[in-house]
């Protein structure tokens, strides 16, 4: 109603003007002062109080100055001239007919608006330059023009909303005009008694021209001379008349502009949204060769329809972040894994997946080279001193991190301190659950509220199966949560006390609901031997199915393995009786020539312990036995349930208890999360043997919640707050106590006020870690250009936090390191293997003094010399194995870490873990966690040393150490070591067979591999060759970008 109004007033004002001025008729003015695109509201008769006479139906009075759209000259009389010189020019070529039918100017539908379009581009072409002005307009107007036809093509499309109804009812009418001509004659009527009554607004238009309409689905056959033709100007003419003379919408204009804004955020969302993500495949927006690989490499047909739901979850499309919780093997890693190839591939973004342990991660990237090489992104692995720090960027292809907790932690340190943190999309972690795990848990913690704060576009996923309070893990991370109970095999739980099997039920009167009685008769000695009856729980699934056997300890799954051998049928020997000596073989080539006397008795009957006493090549070549057959039941600690997926028939646990301590729901979770095989068994078991006295803790256990998950930044003496507050200070986050406040207001520590000392905030604890920094000499106070005051960060802390050292230890080692520069013995390495040796693992050494002291004696005057400067003189050490009283001051720490660098230096002499095992009397697993932590720790000291010009020496001889530690073999095997799932005695293997460099691996054909290789099956073969080519596409990228930046020409240079 108010747009009738203001057309009417302009219309008047017009005609006064004209008539005291004398001006010529509107039709004849070269200019007018108004530019639209549209015609003007469609006039309506004037409310009360206004004079019937200003109700405008001339053609004239109603176009006036404003026929034109371009601003210049009159829109019709340009199109009437262009129309003119195109008909004499084309010597009656155009049947002017299919122009006569299909002029209008509004935007129409199906074939009456195809033709119009048609015939405007071939009467009127488009200039190929549009120099001038006039011209430009011209050709804006005449490709809206064909926008229009394009867009149409669907009447019933969504564009029709956004048409004036006039337009709408013209469409309607339209269409019915074609497809129903017998129908035309009643429209007229049919609008014209709808218009009469002044309450109600016809939603008909009028179907103006309806003979041409009709003439047009009819075949035509006029020649250019027909006398009645009408010209484009008077087709034109007539549709913006119709169009002005159509009554208007009875929307008030302020509900008009809400509804224009609300549509216009919808559109930049949608256009965020489709710049972001391109739709590149029908998988899930992927391409099909993502579901091929997936069935090639994982044998992954079809999806389960918990997973179809959460990918298709609007919160993802969102791009929020997301925790999803299911059952163990319920297939959570997949969905993380397709969201990773859609950050990848379809929105460009770099992705860091981290994983709890250095065997995962290593597992994962050979496992998803395949996909990288096949689909072109890159797989790089960060795990002990592997992956490079910061990262190189790459310009060509995205890369996928993958890492541990702590190398995660250091590589997002990398990217916000580069201004890099933005290039990260995703952010997938698993096992969120570790979030409120000790220290490791801390760091977790850490990475993920520095990405919070720094990057406002990464996306987290989160998944984990033991969850309890995701209310505090959705308000830190403000994700949106997803979960089901979903498993692939049903899991039935039981609990055995005596010779009495109880069913875990809920409906029972205790919980329990008796199931049946053990059937194995039991001589009085095997009664004695195994009073727990395991043999006969494991005799009832092996060797047809396979069965997990958990135990307290590392011994116990040892004697448990031996003791159910010496009880078995001879018959369980024959069962793949050459594919277990095949294993016997690889294992002692694996151990140089030794193996295990307890392997060596229990592997004939398919038995073997796992546990971290083994070395990592000793535990992944049994790892691969079970799951392919040869082995049925494996004897092991609570890691494996953490670790890799091992699943069996029938789940085990030997006792309720993880060492000395009763055993978590979580733990428990996840040890019977193993029971059942997708795709093999029906359902899977799992029994817990418990003895009476134990009845109500264990009742409690299967039945209690699980274990909350609560920040750890306060674990030993506040060691993890004080870490991210020296780091936000270094990485520049926060450059005040203000800042650093409301960075703290972000962590999971401030979602949970429970866990603030008595009587103190949050402010206070972030206060107090403050000044205790200071007063460490890590942190000071600076003033500001603007006199204000701000917190820097000393060279010490720079380094400290740079090299990611802990904060007990900083102190220590600056002072170690500056006392080495006053004597640093390079004869032998034993004095930098000392600097390296990590403080973390002098706890969990106890020397044996009469072995310190044989292997001191046999060291070198220049190595005996290096004891000395360190602290620990041969007198100490000869009193402590002669048992006499020491009255030295001898640190204790001090010689433990002297004894654990001895390992470690007769390791890299001999590279042979069996040996220095047999030597030192340790077990092969605690040496190899030893050379790992080493490893990581020295890579550690080098980024420390490289913050402190005193150091400066330090660096080149840290560098090659750190190397040699990582490998620990002879340095022709290490370019074959480096591809992921390539141990020493692979790696041996490949290059006796002629495959010495990485080129060779990565040009190999897997078939070939597997008849060069022994024992090697071809999914191993082709993972191997994947990761090799994955890795040599790195190297050789990253010397083409060094290239590139080399030859690029600075910016300040024109």
């Amino acid at each position: 109603m108010e747009g009738d109004g203001v057309a009417v007033r302009r219309a008047r004002e017009r005609r006064q003007k004209r008539q005291r001025s004398g001006a010529e008729p509107a039709e004849e003015k070269g200019s007018c002062s108004r530019t639209s695109s549209r015609s003007p509201p469609a006039p309506k008769k004037l409310s009360t109080g206004e004079a019937e006479d200003e109700y405008l139906d001339s053609e004239v009075e109603l176009f006036g100055d404003y026929d034109s759209f371009s601003g210049t000259n009159s829109l019709l009389a340009e199109v009437h001239d262009l129309e003119q010189r195109c008909m004499k020019s084309t010597d009656g070529v155009l049947d002017i007919k299919n122009l006569d039918c299909n002029t209008y100017v509004e935007p129409v539908c199906g074939d009456v608006q195809l033709q119009n379009a048609k015939n405007i581009e071939q009467i009127l072409p488009i200039p190929e330059s549009t120099t001038d002005s006039r011209s430009r307009r011209k050709y804006d107007f005449l490709s809206t023009m064909k926008e229009q036809k394009d867009s149409s093509l669907d009447p019933h499309g969504d564009s029709l909303e956004n048409l004036p109804s006039s337009q709408l009812l013209f469409l309607e009418q339209s269409e019915e005009c074609l497809i129903h001509p017998h129908k035309v004659a009643n429209v007229k009527e049919r609008a014209y008694h709808q218009n009469q009554s002044p309450d109600k607004i016809s939603d008909v238009p009028h179907c103006h021209d309806t003979d041409n309409v009709k003439k047009d689905s009819e075949p035509s056959t006029s020649s250019l001379s027909e006398p009645r033709r009408r010209s484009l100007k008077d087709h034109l003419k007539s549709a913006m008349t119709e169009n002005a003379r159509a009554p208007a919408s009875l929307v008030s204009k302020s509900k008009q502009l809400k509804e224009a804004v609300v549509s216009e955020e919808i559109g930049v969302a949608e256009r965020t949204h489709s710049a972001s993500f391109v739709d590149i495949g029908p998988f899930y927006g992927l391409p099909t060769k993502v579901k091929e690989l997936l069935a090639e490499f994982r044998g992954i047909d079809k999806l389960y329809d918990w997973q179809h739901a959460c990918l298709t979850l609007e919160s993802l499309q969102q791009r929020k972040n997301l925790i999803y919780s299911l059952p163990t093997s319920g297939g959570k890693t997949l969905v993380a894994e397709i969201l990773i190839l859609q950050e990848l591939l379809c929105k460009q973004m770099d992705v860091l997946m981290i994983l709890p342990y250095v065997a995962i991660v290593q597992e994962k990237v050979a496992g998803l080279s395949g996909f990288g090489m096949e689909l072109g992104f890159l797989v790089e692995e960060y795990a002990g001193s592997r992956g490079r720090i910061p990262p190189i960027k790459r310009r060509l292809k995205k890369s996928l991190y993958i890492a541990t907790i702590e190398r995660g932690h250091t590589l997002v340190n990398s990217l916000i301190e580069t201004e890099r943190i933005g290039d990260l999309g995703l952010v997938v972690v698993d096992e969120l659950h570790m979030v409120g795990e000790g220290s490791r848990g801390a760091v977790l913690e850490m990475t993920l509220a520095k990405i919070l704060y720094t990057s406002k576009t990464t996306q987290i996923i989160g998944m984990s199966a033991t969850l309890n309070n995701v209310g505090d893990l959705q308000q830190f991370l403000k994700a949106e949560y997803y979960t089901s109970n979903f498993r692939p095999v049903e899991l039935k739980e039981y609990v055995k006390i005596r010779d009495t099997i109880y069913e875990v039920d809920n409906k029972a009167e205790d919980g329990f609901r008796f199931s049946r009685l053990l059937n194995f008769k039991y001589s009085t000695g095997l009664q004695k031997t195994d009073p727990d009856h395991l043999i006969a729980l494991v005799t009832e699934v092996i060797p047809k199915y396979s069965c997990l056997v958990f135990c307290p300890t590392k011994k116990n799954c040892e004697n448990v393995a031996e003791m159910i051998c010496k009880h078995l049928n001879r018959d369980y020997k024959k069962l793949k009786e050459k594919e277990k000596r095949d294993l016997l073989t690889d294992l002692r080539n694996i151990c140089n020539g030794r193996l295990c006397p307890v392997l060596k008795q229990t592997i004939p009957y398919g038995i073997s312990y796992h546990h971290s006493g083994l070395t990592s090549e000793e535990r992944k070549r049994i790892e691969e036995a079970y799951s392919s057959g040869i082995l049925c039941l494996l004897t092991c600690t609570s890691t494996l349930a953490a670790g890799v997926n091992l699943p069996a028939r029938r789940v085990i646990l030997r006792a309720p208890y993880v060492a000395t301590e009763f055993m978590k729901k979580n733990q428990y979770k996840q040890m019977i999360g193993r029971a059942g095989r997708a795709g093999i068994d029906k359902a899977g078991e799992s029994i817990l043997i418990a003895q009476e006295k134990d009845r109500n803790q264990v009742q409690k256990l299967v039945y209690s919640p699980l274990e909350s998950c609560y920040s750890n930044l306060l674990l030993e003496f506040n060691k993890g707050i004080r870490s991210l507050i020296l780091s936000l200070v270094g990485l520049k986050i926060a450059t005040s106590p203000e800042e650093v406040f409301q960075f703290m207001q972000l962590t999971l520590f401030s979602v949970q006020p429970q866990l603030l000392p008595e009587g103190k905030s949050l402010r206070d604890v972030t206060t107090e870690v403050l000044q205790g920094l200071k007063q460490n000499g890590l942190l000071k106070d600076n003033t500001s250009c603007d006199g204000g005051q701000i917190l820097v960060i000393t060279r010490l802390g720079q380094a400290t936090y740079k090299g990611s050292i802990d904060l007990a230890y900083c102190d220590t080692l600056y002072a170690d390191l500056k006392k080495g520069l006053e004597g640093l013995i390079l004869e032998s390495c034993l004095h930098l293997i000392y600097l390296t040796t990590p403080y973390s693992m002098v706890l969990q050494c106890s020397p044996n003094w009469m072995i310190y002291f044989r292997q001191y004696s046999q060291l070198s005057p220049a190595e005996q010399q290096v004891a000395e400067i360190v602290g620990v003189p041969e007198s100490f050490v000869t009193k402590k194995a002669s048992g006499q009283a020491v009255r030295m001051d001898v640190d204790i720490g001090t010689a433990s870490r002297l004894y654990l660098s001895l390992v470690l230096h007769a390791l890299l002499k001999v590279n042979n873990v069996w040996e220095v095992a047999e030597k030192f009397n340790i077990s092969r697993g605690f040496i190899q966690t030893l050379l790992n932590s080493a490893a990581s720790f020295s890579s550690s000291v080098l980024h420390f040393c490289e913050e402190l010009n005193e150091f400066w020496v330090y660096k080149a001889l840290l560098t090659e150490l750190t190397k040699r530690l990582t490998y620990c073999v002879k340095a022709e095997l290490i370019p074959l070591m480096e591809v992921a799932g390539v141990l020493e005695a692979r790696a041996k293997q490949l290059y006796n067979s002629g495959y010495k460099t990485l080129a060779h691996l990565a040009n190999a054909n897997p078939d070939v591999l597997v008849k060069t290789i022994e024992h090697l099956s071809r999914s191993q073969a082709r993972q191997i060759v994947s990761s090799a080519k994955m890795l040599l596409t790195e190297k050789a990228e990253a010397l083409q970008e060094e290239v590139e930046e080399l030859l690029r020409i600075p910016e300040d240079i024109t």
